[in-house]
């Protein structure tokens, strides 16, 4: 019989006790590996051909990789053969997962990484990742750079934008550093932990990568002097070096206006106002956001305070319409589409949460309900939807310079579907086709070559579920169940599914964690708060929300909630 939830808690009380007897359990486990004794499975490998025999439930247990694949009809076969990993690296994952080490080289890591990505080690990918970063001298900076765009691993992508943040003034001098695409930069200098002594380190930077290619670069530039803290700069150095770079008068203007006049600050929307490294006040603290609303009129919004894990009302607004879809934007909270009186609307507003103050922005060509938006390289995105006649396939994304525009349609006309990014690229999932026919389909959107191509189905239809990229992978949440999504293997797993009833779900990435909210929680009227526990597979509640349905949910900095 299984051992229950409340047996294990028990066990878990008394950690010196516990720890021995997993210490005595793997003990045994290691040496049934090592005497080759109750093998139940055996791998031939390929490159060269070598057998490497391990135990079922070792190995499915440590990634679900394996567990999917014994659980397929291929892996009930006594003998399993493994065509595209190099037997001693296979080997050597295999022996990861019965000791959680294993002999990494610079001449290896790459193949190692490669092979956990497959087989989905999460724990050696960490341990690769973390061999490059600490070996970076031997393996090369321009090394990891290869691996990552070839890997599309989102655990190296984050370790090396930690090294670039911190090696900040090192990097900029390389040549490397003039070959960096916008995105990148932009992702390096937004970060309050930028390593540098004074922000004009930060300005001489972007001045010698925007001098390398200037023809090519002149539309960009305003995107990266966004990223400076510009009110740290004197007056003089603004009009001197800021105001005469092409498409950056307005933002000179915006720094020098608050500036000189402290009185209009809170009307002007910048999107950094204080130096960075500031830390200690919290400037560097992310919390929730959600926006609740019963019908989508007149939402509220709360915020979640993690010290004292609980909600409180931030603000309340009056719309007289709903079907809108919210999208955050800097400091601001896009509003887009939506419908009123029975009619659908091409609206776009933009609310600035640190001012609490309305802006209308250039409305849609098409107009739109139920549909999805999403942010990708600074654009925004409006997906499918409902006219109030037909449902729709239609995409159009908008900046600021060109607004909006359509771009290639999806395969599959959906509404009450769910968008995300990860990884340069859009995947929108679920929603309803038609007479309300419930879908399971997924695609991806490709900006570099405007074109939609389809994904593994999901296992189960989702309609209008919590979406969230969270370590690489896409969690899709909604009261049917819950369910992970691998870009790398195209694969879809479930995991442990919320006790929710039905109702409108969110989900956001904070803190290294996935947090779930809403969906009604079946004591009271309220909506349900969730952390997911990975080690455990499962859902440990956090702090209801007093209000009984979540819209959507953001993740900020603390300091924009606490700034008026």
């Amino acid at each position: 019989m299984a051992t229950s939830s409340s047996q294990t808690l028990a066990l878990q009380r008394n950690s010196s006790e516990q720890n021995r007897f997993i210490e005595k359990l793997m003990t045994k486990i290691c040496s049934f590996y090592d005497e080759q004794s109750l093998i139940d499975v055996t791998f031939k490998v390929s490159n060269p051909t070598a057998f490497v025999p391990a135990h079922r439930l070792i190995l499915a247990a440590a990634s679900p990789y394996f567990e999917n694949l014994f659980n397929d009809n291929q892996g009930t076969n006594p003998v399993v053969e493994i065509n595209d990993i190099d037997s001693d690296i296979f080997e050597r994952l295999i022996t990861f997962c019965y000791t959680g080490q294993a002999l990494i080289t610079v001449n290896n890591v790459a193949a190692m990484l490669n092979a956990a990505i497959v087989l989905q080690l999460d724990d050696a990918i960490s341990s690769s990742v973390d061999y490059i970063m600490t070996h970076i001298d031997e393996y090369t900076l321009q090394g990891a750079y290869t691996l990552e765009r070839e890997t599309q691993c989102e655990v190296l992508r984050q370790k090396i934008i930690e090294y670039e943040t911190q090696n900040f003034m090192e990097i900029s001098r390389s040549d490397e550093f003039l070959n960096f695409d916008v995105e990148k930069l932009q992702r390096i200098l937004v970060s309050d932990n930028l390593n540098i002594t004074r922000e004009e380190d930060a300005f001489d930077a972007i001045q010698r990568w925007y001098n390398y290619d200037v023809p090519a670069r002149q539309e960009q530039l305003p995107l990266l002097i966004a990223c400076l803290r510009l009110t740290q700069f004197n007056v003089d150095f603004l009009m001197t070096h800021i105001q005469p770079l092409p498409g950056c008068e307005l933002l000179a203007f915006k720094a020098l206006s608050w500036i000189r006049e402290p009185t209009v600050r809170p009307m002007i929307n910048m999107r950094f106002t204080e130096p960075r490294g500031v830390s200690a006040t919290n400037c560097n603290e992310k919390t929730i956001l959600a926006l609740c609303s019963e019908l989508g009129m007149n939402p509220k919004f709360l915020q979640y305070s993690k010290t004292e894990d609980k909600w409180q009302e931030y603000a309340s607004i009056k719309l007289d319409y709903a079907g809108y879809r919210t999208i955050l934007k800097d400091d601001n909270l896009l509003f887009i589409g939506g419908y009123k009186n029975r009619v659908t609307h091409k609206v776009v507003r933009s609310w600035n949460i640190r001012n609490k103050t309305w802006q209308n922005l250039p409305s849609m060509i098409q107009a739109r309900t139920s549909h999805c938006v999403v942010e990708l390289d600074d654009k925004i995105y409006a997906i499918g939807g409902y006219d109030g006649y037909n449902d729709l396939s239609s995409v159009e994304r908008y900046t600021t310079s060109d607004g909006w525009e359509f771009v290639n349609g999806l395969i599959v006309d959906r509404y009450d579907a769910s968008a995300v990014t990860l990884s340069n690229k859009i995947y929108v999932m679920g929603g309803y086709n038609g007479n309300w026919r419930e879908l399971k389909s997924v695609e991806c959107y490709n900006s570099d070559s405007n074109n939609w191509t389809p994904c593994a189905d999901m296992k189960t239809c989702h309609s209008s579920p919590g979406v969230a990229a969270h370590k690489g992978h896409i969690y899709v949440l909604s009261h049917n169940g819950a369910e992970r999504y691998d870009p790398q293997l195209d694969t879809w797993s479930q995991i442990c599914s919320l006790e929710v009833g039905p109702g409108w779900m969110s989900c956001v990435s904070l803190d290294n964690k996935l947090w779930a909210l809403g969906g009604k929680s079946k004591s009271a009227d309220k909506s349900c708060v969730s952390v997911f526990d990975e080690e455990n597979s499962c859902w440990v509640e956090s702090c209801s929300l007093p209000e009984s349905i979540v819209r959507n949910c953001f993740v900020v900095p603390e300091s924009l909630l606490s700034s008026m």
